[in-house]
Order: C-alpha cells, then structure tokens, then sequence
C-alpha cells in the first residue's frame, strides 16, 4: 500500500514587482472616473488628440503636488511649475521617448548603475545604443569608476544617424539610475553622491535619467524614527538638484537630469500614467517625440481621471494611510524572518535603513548568500522543490556587460504576495540555501539571457 502524497504546497512569488490586488485604490479610482467622465468639460477633451506636453490640469495637479513632497524647508521653492512636466504613457514607455529624442546610437553612450532594473535592458537595446555597467559603490555609485570610463570614451566619438531637431540635443552620455529605495537592492544615493553625479554629467554631457518610483513609498525604520516626516522626501532628486546646483543652469538650458515618474506603484500599473520633469527646455523637447505628436498626449483619457484622484487628496490619504503602513508592515514581517532563518546561515541583508534618517521604502530587499551558494542554483531549487520563485541576482546585471556581477545575491519583494506568505516564504528558501551549502543539489545554472528573457512569474 502506497504512502499518502502530501499535497502541493502552495506558490510563493516574491519575484514579482506588484502591489498586492488589496492595496488599489480601486474605490478612489471609481469616484475620481465618475467625476472625469459626468462633466462634459473633462470628459470631451479626454477623450479627444491631447496637446503634445499632456492634459494641462494634469500638469498643474503633478507640480503643486511634488512642490509640497519635495519642499524640504517648508518654503516656497518657486521651483517646480507647470512648465517643467511633460505627461507620459508610464515610466517605461517615456524612457522609450527620452531616447528617440535625445540620444543616437551613433554618439551615446549609455551607463546603467547594476544591480540594475533589468527589463530597462532591452529598451536600451531596442534604441540601438551600447550600454555599460557601473557598481553601485557604498553611495548609489561608484564615481571613480563612473568618471574613469566616462573618461576613457570621450575621445571615441561615432557618426551622428539622426538628423538635428531644433527641439533636442544628443547627449554624449545618459546615465541611468534608481537613486531611492533602488530596484533591486534597496540602496538610497546619498546627498553628496546625487551633487557629484550632476558635476559629472556636466562635465561629460550627461543626461542622468532617474526612475523616481518608490519616493513616495517611505516608513520609519525604528520606533525613534520620526514618522511626522514621512509626508516628505527624504533627499532632493537629482533633478532637483540639477536645478538648483551652482552654477545654476542658464532657462534656455535642457540641463543634465530628468525624472522620470510613474502612478504605477501608488495608484496602479495599469493606469499607465507618468510624468517626466526636466527644464522647461527639455520637456518641450521630449513633448515633440513622434509618437506624441502622431498619436495627441499619452494615456489622455486616464489623464484626466488620476487629475481628478490628485485634486481630491484622495491619492495623498491612499499613500499615507494605506499604502505606508501595509509596506512597513510587510517589511517588518519579512525582516523579521530574514533574521530568524537566513541570517543564522551565514545570509547578508542589504540596506534596509537609510543612514542616520532610518528611513526605507520600496518593494525590494537585497541579501546576498554565503560564499560558494550560487544564486541561480538556489532559485532553481526553491522553483523546484519548493515552489517558489525568487530572483537571482544575474537577472539583474546589465545585459552585455559582465564585469559587475551578482551570483550570489537575491533580491526578496514584499508587496505582492499574502502578508501570512511572506515568513513561509523566507523559510522555505532559507531550506534551500541549507541545502545548496551542504551539497545537497546538483547544479543546473541557466543561461542569464534565458533567465532574463523567462517573464512568466510575472504574469
């Protein structure tokens, strides 16, 4: 008589960057759509060709918020107009647009700070310009390396491809990054790294391209830790501080940063909804990308209904009463079982504080496995036996570019699994890391571009 087959235990994804169905601001979207759409003076332009920089209200709601996120001194900055902020189809589509307009294959060069957000690979691919790998370093990046190899290029300059436009420029250089809370590792770029990176882009044109996406998505990281600061950004951007860096740039100048924005995290993905904020210059120009103008503003209709959530307060009491405190809560939960059953392995935990503010954010923790663990065979494993999907950190390299390597690291997302999943989640891969260390599984890497190119945990 045959044993009894246990039952399959049930999938655990902390692979996958969502946020969990619960923490939609489902409700706020009805009533915000509702609005849009019952008066004739939203909804007829809505949905209609919108102009080139996007629905105006839209424009003016972003920088009146921003104005108060980023205002650090409680003054008035007089910083962030209207006119700085140019509406998009969502962070990873006016990347698309920020290289039509502003690089050539010819002539730019692209940096990305690694561990790196992967899926950003192939949009640099698909724009056809070389890409290199720089580390993050112990401050977001590593500037001696950076300005090394930035060095090391200048003379080597190609044939310009794309005819001049009164309305762009081709920067030598862009330098891609995720300066606070980063996807993947978590890392926070210190104030004095953000200063030095802008002198960098200026002296080596330079378009620093910044996935700003997680700012808004903060908690304290100890009970001494104020919480009545929360409601603020931490550091400027690094737009911001382009803007504000002596000397201060010329208004006819398309400057050296921009930030690119999304409503992704904090409403949801599939509003495909952004911003992008540069000099005024530099968002006219980006206004003026091709499929822009062929097509009228991006995601005009959706537009003008995250217009009427921002008016409302309704995303700001979303943010700071839902969504904070479910990520702290998910956060402490998965630290907590971090240091109960990986750390005792032998198991390194990212940054998950930031410096003397013990502030974190974000969906991601990074930790890097005891030497000679590979992370690819633990994920194969923990797929395999365990049924459970985590990311090896080759997944997160820059594609072509092997000198930063991460074969022993892992990064753990917090926001889309079940809150009770997330400690049986750590447990079952600290099984595997004790497993893989006594030898206990044969490895089986896979090709990075395979691994790279397997999307289905996402979907």
């Amino acid at each position: 008589m045959g044993g009894i087959t246990p039952p399959p235990k049930k999938q655990i994804n902390l692979l996958r960057g969502w946020p969990h169905p619960s923490l939609l601001p489902t409700s706020a979207i009805t009533t915000a759509a509702n609005a849009a759409l019952s008066d004739p003076s939203i909804s007829t332009p809505g949905l209609l060709y919108g102009p080139d920089p996007g629905y105006q209200p839209l424009r003016e709601s972003i920088a009146e918020w921003l104005e108060r996120f980023y205002d650090d001194d409680g003054g008035d900055r007089n910083g962030i107009g209207s006119e700085r902020i140019c509406i998009t189809g969502g962070a990873s589509q006016n990347l698309a647009c920020v290289l039509q307009v502003f690089s050539d294959p010819g002539i730019t060069r692209v940096w990305m700070v690694a561990p790196c957000y992967f899926l950003a690979c192939r949009i640099f691919e698909d724009a056809g310009v070389p890409v290199r790998a720089i580390g993050e370093g112990s401050e977001g990046v590593d500037l001696v390396g950076l300005e090394r190899g930035l060095e090391e290029t200048w003379g080597k300059v190609g044939s310009k491809i794309k005819r001049p436009k009164p309305w762009s420029k081709t920067y030598r250089n862009i330098i891609y990054c995720v300066p606070t809370f980063s996807n993947p590792s978590g890392k926070t770029m210190s104030l004095s790294c953000r200063q030095s990176l802008v002198r960098l882009a200026r002296k080596y044109d330079a378009l620093i391209i910044t996935d700003d996406v997680y700012d808004f998505l903060q908690w304290p990281t100890s009970n001494i830790s104020s919480t009545s600061s929360m409601n603020k950004a931490i550091l400027p951007r690094l737009v911001d501080v382009d803007r504000t860096l002596e000397p201060v740039p010329e208004k006819g100048s398309f400057g050296n940063a921009m930030s690119n924005g999304s409503f992704s995290k904090i409403a949801g993905p599939g509003v495909r909804t952004g911003w992008a904020e540069g000099t005024e210059k530099f968002t006219y120009g980006l206004s003026q990308c091709g499929s822009s103008r062929s097509g009228g503003a991006p995601s005009q209709l959706t537009a003008t209904i995250i217009c009427e959530l921002l008016k409302s307060g309704d995303l700001e009491k979303h943010i700071k009463d839902k969504l904070c405190p479910a990520y702290k809560r998910r956060y402490e939960i998965i630290m907590e079982a971090i240091q109960e059953y990986l750390v005792p392995l032998g198991v390194k935990v990212g940054e998950v504080s930031f410096g003397e503010k013990e502030v974190f954010g974000g969906y991601f923790v990074w930790v890097e496995l005891p030497k000679g663990v590979g992370a690819e065979d633990v994920s194969v494993r923990a797929r395999e036996s365990e049924d459970l999907i985590v990311a090896p950190g080759k997944i997160f390299e820059v594609s072509g570019d092997d000198s930063v390597r991460f074969e022993n690291s892992v990064r753990l997302c917090f926001s889309w699994e079940e809150e009770a999943d997330l400690e049986e989640g750590v447990k079952r891969l600290a099984k595997v890391v004790k497993e893989v260390a006594e030898g206990k599984f044969a490895s089986n890497k896979t090709n990075g571009q395979e691994v790279k190119n397997d999307l289905g945990e996402f979907r």
